[in-house]
Parts: C-alpha cells; structure tokens; sequence
C-alpha cells in the first residue's frame, strides 16, 4: 500500500536537492561579509564588521544605492502607467493584430539583454539621453513591461467577469465598474507588480553598464566594477545586504498573508 509514495518522496527528495544548490552560494555569501580578510575569503579565518562599516560610510557604495531605488521607484511608476492600459488591451479586447501586439510587449524578457542595452545606447546617444537619470529611468521602466504585462494579465484572467456585469446590471458605466469593481480587485496584483517591477530594474546591470554615467551609477553597476577592478570584500556585504531584505520582505508577506481574513 506504501508504494505510491515512494516517487512522492523522491521527488521531494530532489526538490530538496535543487534548492540546495541554489541556496548554497547564498548561504556562503554571508559569512564573507564578515570576513577581516581585504579580498574573498571562504571560511573567513577572523570576522569582524569593517566591511559593514565601510559601505555605510563610503559615498562611493551608498550614492550608487540611493540611485538604484530612486530609479527602480520611477521607473515602477512609469512602468505602472504605461503596463495595465496595455494588459486590458490584450486580454480583454479582440483586435487585428492583438497577438502579435502582445509578442511585441514582451519583446524585452525574449531579446538577450545585452541587445537592448547597444539599442537603447545607440538610440538615446542620438537623444543625449546617455548617463543621465531620465534615459536610465526610460529604459528600465521599457525593459519591465513584460513583468506588470505577465503579472496583470494573470489576474485579469482569473477575475470573476460576473462581478463587473453585477455593477452595470445596478447601474454603472463602465467607467464606474472599472473604478470602484476591476481596479479594487486588482489591487493586489498591482502592488506584486510594482514590486518585481522595481526589483527588475534594481537588479538590471548589463543595460546601467552601457547608459549610466558616474553621476548616475546604479549599485549592480558598482558591484562590477569593484569586483572587476580590485575584488572589494565589500561586494560580499552588499549582497548579503540584498539578501537580509529579500528574507524580511517574504516574511512580511507571510505574516500579512497570515492576517489576512478569509
């Protein structure tokens, strides 16, 4: 009778095994950045937290931290006022075309990012958009269409139609039940879009190598050039940095999910 759940547990077996090893380098990465070592070191032979004190006090590591979330928040505003319109487009109009406009929006997650990055150089170079906040900005809200357009569409699919046939049946234009109907519901699909919008555009490196300037140098940026350049244990503390707030931004979802009623 047991043996139906010998494959069950092997696959849950392997699933352990896959996130091992994707988790493996992640838990290596925090033990170097308390490492008293001047370049990587794994085991560290003595911790101690210069390395944390060093990027708290370096303009060089927290001007190119401050750039990066200014520009992943504009560029999730600009990319949360250009996606949705173009979601409804999609998935709730029938059109010529409509597919092959779809293709089209997601043409930035298909093509590889190191063509993007010459096209929008080339193209902004004739604008003087090149190392400036606005052609960053332009760029990495482009590049995260194809996130808000994959996470809405998601949504709009799993929406109930009746509710918003409910609303005109009371009364309501259709201006009405998008505003106070279809955009409630969908709040929270906006919001997880908004979210890996900006974390898109935060971890975006290979188009801020090509079209950031010092003035406007983003933190992946900064992290290759350290490492490039003079192999900075300091790398080792912003990426354990980045993985403290990945840890508390999933357990913050889970407590809300949590709290949530039924």
């Amino acid at each position: 009778m047991r043996r139906p759940e010998a494959p069950s547990l092997a696959n849950a077996l392997f699933a352990w095994c896959v996130v091992g090893f994707i988790l493996a380098p992640l838990a290596i990465i925090v033990p170097m950045s308390f490492s008293a070592s001047t370049s990587f070191e794994f085991p560290p032979v003595h911790y101690w937290l210069g390395h944390y004190r060093t990027y708290f006090s370096s303009e060089g590591w927290l001007l190119p931290t401050l750039n990066s979330f200014v520009i992943g928040i504009a560029s999730s505003v600009l990319t949360l006022l250009v996606a949705p319109p173009a979601a409804f487009a999609v998935n709730r109009r029938e059109f010529a075309g409509r597919r092959a406009l779809q293709v089209m929006l997601l043409t930035p997650m298909l093509v590889p990012s190191i063509i993007m990055a010459i096209s929008y150089y080339s193209v902004f170079g004739q604008l003087g958009l090149n190392q400036t906040y606005a052609g960053i900005i332009l760029a990495h809200g482009c590049v995260s269409i194809p996130v808000v357009l994959i996470a809405l569409s998601a949504s709009l699919r799993n929406l109930d139609r009746n509710l918003e046939r409910a609303a005109a049946i009371c009364g309501a234009t259709s201006a009405q039940a998008l505003r106070l109907v279809t955009l409630p519901l969908l709040r929270p699909a906006f919001i997880l879009a908004g979210f890996f919008a900006f974390i898109h555009s935060f971890d975006e490196a290979t188009i801020s190598l090509f079209i950031s300037g010092r003035e406007v140098s983003t933190l992946p940026k900064r992290m290759f050039a350290s490492i490039h350049l003079e192999a900075d244990p300091v790398v080792a503390v912003v990426s354990a940095l980045m993985i403290y707030a990945a840890i508390l931004a999933m357990a913050i979802a889970t407590f809300l999910r949590q709290r949530r009623p039924a």
